[in-house]
Parts: structure tokens; sequence; C-alpha cells
């Protein structure tokens, strides 16, 4: 699965939630960590998971609420994440996040991500450039069943092509929790 704009609009790219080598996989497998979040913006949390949306309310895309199935994620199973979100101004060609997923205080992947890249390969339903207004993207991606027994943090800090602020989210999953 992959990080896409509207994923990014869905983890705010293919963001929220994913996991292993792309970033939605990343998001949504390896989401959560041991680390307190600083908490900028309100705190949305669920079963095993929360998120923050650390973005200014001038941001170009603002997330309006994530949502995944089931709630909590389970290893080895598929989880969908729907996010809505909106787009105050135009997203051009060249919009990128930088992922960093962590397990506690360590760094398992930091990476980039051109969002319009991302949102291609993963035949998104929105491609750039992406004009103004509200959306809802809904991505599915497979959790792999060795996901460890862990907290992971996923911080996703997006920028547009001019390198501003576009969105900011920090995601956290706890898989430490027992299946209700």
């Amino acid at each position: 699965m992959r990080l896409s704009l509207l994923s990014l609009v869905p983890l705010a790219t293919s963001a929220a939630a994913s996991l292993t080598g792309s970033a939605l996989d990343l998001v949504a497998g390896v989401i959560g960590g041991n680390v307190q979040l600083p908490v900028d913006g309100p705190v949305h949390t669920f079963a095993s998971w929360r998120y923050v949306d650390c973005g200014l309310p001038t941001d170009p895309l603002q997330i309006e609420s994530i949502k995944l199935s089931p709630d909590p994620p389970k290893p080895g199973k598929e989880l969908e994440v729907k996010v809505q979100a909106s787009a105050l101004e135009q997203i051009e060609e060249g919009a990128y996040a930088d992922v960093t997923v962590k397990l506690g205080l360590i760094k398992l992947v930091q990476k980039q991500f051109d969002l319009c890249e991302e949102a291609r390969k993963a035949n998104a339903s929105v491609q750039c450039p992406v004009k103004e207004g509200p959306y809802t993207v809904v991505q599915k991606v497979d959790l792999p069943k060795e996901i460890p027994k862990a907290k992971f943090v996923v911080n996703i800090r997006a920028y547009t092509v001019d390198d501003d602020d576009l969105a900011c989210l920090d995601l956290v999953v706890d898989f430490m929790e027992p299946p209700k």
C-alpha cells in the first residue's frame, strides 16, 4: 500500500495508518510508540490508537477525522482507513511528506514520500493537482500478523512543493492490548 496524498488525506497520505515498506502499510501496521506526543491540537483517542492533528488551522490540508475498521486494528487482518479532510488551497505536484515510525525512542523508519507520485502508484481516487474542497479517502491495507506486541508512533509532516507546511499528524497504535 502507498502513502498517497489523499491517504495523507487518509493518514494524510495513504496517512494514517500504514505499515510495511510503503507509507500506508507503514502507518497502518507500525503505528505507535512509548513516546508522549506533544499535544498542540485535540487528541482523538480510541480503543488502542489515537491521533493528534499537530497542524495549524491555516495549513492547506485540514484533517477532519480518521476512522479505522476494525477498531482497534488487529495484526493479520485487513485494515480500512477512512480519512475526511479539506484542502484549503490547491495542492500541486511536488508536495511531499516526511514519515518517521518509532518504537519507543528507536526510529524504525524515516523516509520521504512524494505525495503525488504515491497517489499515482496507489491508483488513489484523488490525484494531483488536488483542488480546494472536502475529500473522503478510503484505503485498505493488510496488516502483517507478525506485528510485534508493542506501541508504535508514526509522525507525518507534509509539505507543499514550496516547502511550506501542508499538514501535521501524529499517530499512536498500541498492539500490546489484548484483543477484546
